[in-house]
């Protein structure tokens, strides 16, 4: 269910802003999608984990949030994520 080490340092490669970032929104949001769609795929056979939901629910939130921030910061940034990430439109 969670990403492994290796997934989350190439994810960082390829949206980080520098080569010493890891805390930028963009790659926060990379992170959370990777996990978010890891757990969607969990709830295809365990429909009834309802804990894993509601910390689910709370990801996507953070998401939500950080997208937000983005946006209202830098416009660009934020398409140039959806896009990438493939979220919306």
């Amino acid at each position: 269910m969670s990403v492994t080490a290796e997934v989350k340092q190439t994810i960082i490669a390829d949206n980080a802003r520098d080569s010493k970032d890891t805390g930028s929104p963009e790659v926060q949001v990379a992170i959370l999608t990777q996990r978010i769609r890891n757990l969607t795929e969990h709830f295809k056979d365990h429909h009834k984990d309802n804990h894993s939901r509601r910390g689910l629910l709370m990801m996507v939130n953070k998401r939500r949030t950080l997208l937000a921030y983005l946006k209202k910061k830098d416009v660009e940034r934020y398409n140039a994520l959806i896009q990438k990430l493939g979220l919306r439109k």
